[in-house]
């Protein structure tokens, strides 16, 4: 065949278009027989199933996942399943299985039979928030979190917050005993000079006792106290009072926080798979930070020109949360910081990560039209206005930072979502708080502040913002988009290195086409489903209803169905079949996310379409990682683990067993200085791209020139995106500077940036990139790679990775 859709494919593509569980059933692809589960990737994929997703009652069994992953979601229907869903019960169970809808780690993590009983917030990816109390929910339940920081939506002046008193009770756990215990506490909490560990004793004592109330049995008159509950709702409550407070300008009353209930560090957390909790003295360190980083130097610079404008205030205050966010060494916080180009501090904002350390978020300068027109035109001949004067320096400024610090990054807030539809002015302003409360967090302090911030995003120029990732669009009040991979490539009936790429045989490939249909088609209705779950934003989740389900591993698919390359799929006259199917995909999910909405009763969803970045779940099976290019061709890819060494070298005991037993087998290891008590594992990796016969038709993503990525982004926007309910494509494009210097990146942004909806440009020094400690993927010479394979003892890595492989990585493949 010559890679063109096969005859009936789009037969089939049609049905599924007509929608309804009566036609899921007839069209099925998958069967409902069980399905042996895919193999993951040896090495990485399965470390980071490991660490992710499996659980001891899994035994390490993918199948077992994909059991319990569509058991859950399936109970979401709240009701025993007629046989026509207990059919698509076992057909989701299918494709989860050999790969091909690959949700989210978010639901491989948590997905099972309870999952009814649970809070959306945990299997939400994506959200924002308006408020830094909702901000920090969000993030302690695993959220990324997106922000807007414009001047119009900041109600909150931290000057005006209440004095803030602690106490942990000295018989806690983590309360420190010993002399050295009490230096270390001391010195976490930055309460002496320097690391504090060599001062006196009573030095010591005297600076806890001067950081913490001691008794609780004598406290300032008119002090409220607020006992913090031993729950993610309970740390959020706290600061919920606080903000409120602030809000209030409550500035005289003391406000006593006692951390006494929350549980030792270490700690299972039954909510997350029993990963340690982080204890009291994060919170405390926290809440300690906001006092002395926020609410005093906001008081004593207020009515300088040096003042604290409100939007750093909640930048600040946001960042001091994120830091102490960390559930088992799992995960970290997660988050997006935009703000307004035309704000006068746009500049502090463009500088604050570089300058100012506030280093838990990504930050991007929301633009639009107006603002590239102006900058094309202040670039052109002398601006006489002051509006373009300021558009060419903020524009001139981003790219100077971001070419130094690789960030901010701009995003175009005109073209996140159509504003004829009026979707995004129309949320309802509620006095009572109903459009923040479920059944686990109902508002006690803050109705009247979410009610004013509410009022200002309804007259906001950009009402809406994105993820930590850029791909999702949401409300800047508050709102969440669930969302999902499938992996067209794992849905093909047989392994993908049998085939000779774009010619298959008639009835596999028409297999093969019609399970990527229906995998799409599962994948939507899986995620209509999550959304019926009890949610803090429920009000929102039912106004827009929002999902994203989108596509990883393109260019393997590309490659082995339709035998296109990465420059092929930039010729879209050559490319054509390819295009055509994603364009029809893209319709058919659109169509089966109202046909499903229609059956249950709800609202069709907003946004359907997305390319989200995929990384967790991209490497259980070596793919590439949405709609990114491969990054390396062999390359080590570092993973975190939590754990640290003792002073003789063992591991302590609080560390992950995963860290002795990879070392023992020979993979590298190494110990991290920024993030304390992680450590990392190198996994020598060929992705399943090199394997699969391209050899010097490869191209990487250091490969493709600028232009070149950005007609592939402008392409899957068309295609994929499509003009109505879609959100985004996740997408980061290295510019070197050894090829590039700042003007040349200046012309690069300029000419592409206003063309896409969204891309993040990142310059890249290969010398030193950026500084970092590690990077997450580090290319490896061909010798020292295999040296490095040999040296593990692993015999499912040295499976995978032969002489072969190596010999069509480098581009002289036998095939």
């Amino acid at each position: 065949m010559d890679g063109s859709i096969a005859p009936g494919v789009l037969d089939h593509a049609e049905l599924a278009l007509s929608g309804g569980l009566a036609a899921l059933a007839r069209a099925s692809a998958f069967g409902t027989q069980a399905l042996p589960a895919r193999a993951l990737e040896p090495g990485m994929g399965l470390a980071v199933a490991r660490r992710t997703v499996f659980r001891p009652q899994d035994a390490e069994s993918f199948g077992r996942v994909a059991d319990r992953v569509a058991a859950g979601n399936m109970s979401l229907l709240g009701r025993s399943l007629i046989a026509a869903e207990q059919d698509e019960q076992a057909r989701l169970r299918n494709a989860i299985a050999t790969g091909s809808l690959l949700t989210s780690g978010r639901h491989l993590q948590h997905g099972d039979a309870e999952q009814a009983g649970r809070n959306m917030e945990v299997f939400t990816n994506c959200a924002t928030a308006i408020a830094s109390f909702a901000k920090f929910y969000l993030l302690l339940n695993g959220s990324g979190v997106g922000r807007a920081y414009d001047d119009e939506l900041m109600a909150v002046d931290w000057a005006e917050a209440p004095e803030i008193l602690l106490h942990l009770d000295p018989a806690h756990p983590d309360y420190p005993k010993t002399d050295s215990e009490l230096r270390q506490f001391a010195a976490e909490l930055s309460l002496l000079p320097g690391a504090g560990v060599e001062a006196d004793i009573a030095s010591v004592r005297a600076a806890i006792g001067r950081a913490l109330l001691p008794d609780l049995a004598i406290l300032p008159a008119g002090a409220r106290l607020h006992r913090i509950a031993d729950s993610r709702e309970g740390w959020a409550k706290a600061l919920e009072e606080l903000e409120s407070l602030a809000f209030q300008r409550a500035s005289g009353l003391p406000l006593v926080f006692d951390l006494s209930a929350i549980r030792p560090k270490g700690a299972p957390i039954r909510g997350m798979q029993g990963r340690p909790a982080s204890g009291p003295v994060s919170l405390l360190r926290a809440l300690l930070n906001i006092r002395r980083h926020v609410i005093e130097p906001a008081r004593a610079r207020a009515g300088s020109q040096d003042r604290l404008s409100l939007w750093e205030q909640a930048m600040l205050v946001d960042h001091h949360l994120s830091v102490e966010v960390q559930v088992g060494g799992a995960r970290r916080a997660a988050r997006m910081a935009t703000k307004s180009w035309r704000d006068p501090g746009i500049f502090r904002f463009i500088r604050c990560k570089s300058e100012g350390g506030l280093w838990t978020a990504n930050n991007s300068v929301m633009v639009d039209h107006d603002f590239w027109r102006r900058v094309a035109e202040g670039k052109a001949q002398a601006a006489e206005d002051a509006l373009t004067r300021h558009a060419v320096a903020v524009f001139d400024e981003v790219t100077r930072c971001a070419y130094i610090n690789g960030e901010p990054g701009l995003i175009n807030g005109d073209r996140l979502e159509d504003l004829r539809t009026g979707s995004a002015r129309a949320k309802p302003v509620h006095e009572d708080g109903r459009d923040f409360r479920s059944g686990r967090y109902q508002v006690d302090h803050a109705h009247a502040l979410l009610a004013d911030l509410s009022r200002r995003a309804n007259a906001a120029r950009f009402p809406v913002t994105t993820n930590p990732c850029g791909e999702i669009v949401l409300h800047v009040t508050g709102g969440y988009c669930v969302i999902a991979d499938f992996a067209p490539l794992l849905a093909c009936p047989g392994s993908p290195d049998e085939y000779v790429p774009g010619c298959l045989p008639e009835d596999e490939a028409a297999l093969w086409d019609a399970r990527v249909v229906e995998s799409v088609r599962l994948g939507v209705r899986f995620l209509i489903r999550a959304n019926t779950m009890d949610a803090l934003y429920a009000e929102e989740v039912r106004r827009t209803n929002r999902i994203g389900i989108g596509p990883t591993g393109l260019h393997e698919w590309a490659w082995v169905r339709f035998g296109l390359s990465f420059t092929d799929l930039l010729d879209e006259a050559r490319s054509r079949p390819f295009w055509d199917m994603l364009s029809h995909l893209s319709a058919v999910a659109k169509a089966e996310a109202n046909q499903y909405a229609a059956e249950l009763g709800t609202t069709a969803p907003f946004t359907v379409t997305t390319v989200k970045p995929a990384g967790t779940t991209s490497k259980l099976f070596g793919l590439t990682e949405g709609a990114h290019l491969p990054a390396r061709r062999q390359y080590l890819r570092w993973v975190m683990f939590q754990g640290s060494r003792n002073a003789d070298g063992t591991w302590a005991t609080a560390s992950d067993p995963l860290l002795a037993d990879y070392e023992a087998r020979g993979y590298p290891v190494r110990c991290l200085t920024s993030f304390p008590n992680m450590s990392i594992v190198g996994f020598p990796t060929l992705p399943l791209i090199q394997r699969l016969g391209l050899g010097e038709q490869l191209v990487t993503a250091p490969e493709a020139s600028p232009e070149q990525h950005y007609r592939w982004l402008e392409l899957l926007e068309r295609h994929w995106i499509g003009a109505e309910r879609g959100n985004q494509v996740s997408y980061t494009l290295k510019v070197f500077t050894d090829r590039h210097g700042l003007d040349s990146f200046r012309d690069i942004v300029l000419h592409n940036q206003p063309r896409i909806r969204c891309c993040a440009v990142l310059p890249s020094r290969p010398d030193h990139e950026l500084g970092y400690e590690y990077l997450p993927e580090e290319e490896v010479a061909e010798d020292r790679f295999a040296e490095i394979v040999a040296g593990i003892e692993d015999p499912a890595l040295h499976e995978m990775i032969d002489l072969a492989h190596l010999q069509c990585a480098s581009g002289v493949c036998p095939i």
